[in-house]
């Protein structure tokens, strides 16, 4: 039951976040007289679809991606897979419903939409759990005897403010620094009764959590908003998970997270299993706070991911656009599908070494 209930929690937070991605395309390029024929959520086998207008919408077996097709596209794409040469007259009129002979600034507008609707879905969803009063302030409660914050002075109810000159607002703040930690001396700015001052501490490794710790402890949460607090602490939450997203990425190509920080959606599916046993004691808000927790992260993943310049991803179509407004002319789309052609390829092989990262992760 326990899977069951995992596995409709995982279909609810992707389909949202997929769709308010692809809503995100489909509405600026409805808006910019760009012809979507196609609006899928989901991949593989279709459940549900119908028409409206020029565009079919599908609702498809595999909620683990979709997609907006632009009118032209489905067919450059066939040109490229069958080695087909479609032949257009030089002095036909360009049609501007077409993405592909839309001018580039709409081009941008429609590729930028997805990541950015993604940002306004977390902007909402963070708004949501704020609202229910699930902030943690960098405050010291207590500390850890021993530790590396009391050996370097720090006392509780001092307010970590920065860390290693870098301005932070939320406990959580701090446990991504320690995971991401390569060892060294940490600069850590406090307040204390209104006083600003500084320490140099070194985290401590503990055996129990497997990661380096500061050796501090918060178990007080924000009880009460006043005026636009809402407002101010659900920007520092995306702040937050913008900048762990990028921290993270980071830590991935440098070495200093491993295979097991890395989870698809088979690993989210058991991440979803572990937050319903852990939390469920604690009663359904409890779960969905956490719930709303893991749309806010994964929204915000899907958004930052989305733009980084990988052919086939929108921040790789970006830079094509981008390069057509700085030429003045576009690359020619043939050249550039083959190019997004061999990065959805590479996405593909991605997407089955993290599929089997997840079984790892579970079964080893």
């Amino acid at each position: 039951m326990n899977m069951l209930f995992s596995i409709i929690w995982f279909v609810v937070i992707f389909s949202v976040v997929v769709t308010s991605h692809e809503f995100g395309h489909f509405i600026v390029a409805k808006a910019a007289g760009v012809r979507v024929k196609e609006f899928l959520v989901g991949l593989g086998p279709v459940l549900f679809k119908w028409k409206k207008g020029e565009t079919t919408y599908k609702i498809c077996l595999l909620p683990l991606g979709g997609a907006c097709v632009y009118d032209g596209m489905d067919d450059l794409e066939d040109d490229v897979i069958m080695g087909t040469e479609q032949t257009e007259d030089p002095g036909e009129v360009k049609d501007r419903s077409k993405f592909l002979h839309a001018s580039p600034w709409v081009k941008f507008a429609i590729l930028i939409a997805g990541p950015l609707f993604n940002f306004i879905l977390g902007f909402i969803v963070a708004f949501v759990m704020v609202n229910m009063i699930v902030i943690r302030e960098p405050v010291i409660t207590e500390l850890i005897e021993g530790g590396a914050a009391e050996s370097a002075g720090l006392l509780p109810g001092d307010k970590i403010i920065a860390i290693d000159g870098e301005t932070i607002y939320l406990y959580d703040e701090i446990t991504v620094y320690t995971s991401l930690y390569n060892g060294g001396e940490v600069l850590i700015t406090y307040e204390r009764d209104g006083q600003r001052g500084n320490v140099v501490m070194t985290p401590l490794y503990d055996e129990e959590y497997g990661r380096y710790l500061f050796g501090i402890i918060n178990d007080t949460y924000v009880e009460e908003l006043h005026g636009t607090d809402a407002f101010r602490y659900t920007w520092y939450e995306m702040r937050y998970n913008v900048r762990m997203v990028w921290k993270s990425l980071g830590g991935l190509l440098t070495g200093r997270l491993s295979r097991q920080n890395v989870a698809g959606p088979v690993g989210v599916v058991n991440m979803v299993g572990d937050i319903i046993e852990e939390t469920s004691p604690y009663g359904w808000e409890t779960v969905l706070v956490n719930m709303l927790n893991l749309t806010l992260l994964l929204t915000v993943n899907l958004g930052v991911f989305n733009l980084l310049p990988v052919p086939a991803l929108d921040g790789g179509r970006l830079l094509f656009v981008i390069l057509e407004i700085l030429r003045g002319k576009p690359v020619p789309a043939k050249k550039e599908a083959y190019v997004h052609l061999a990065g959805m390829v590479l996405l593909l092989i991605i997407v089955v070494i993290v599929f089997f990262n997840d079984l790892h992760n579970i079964f080893m």
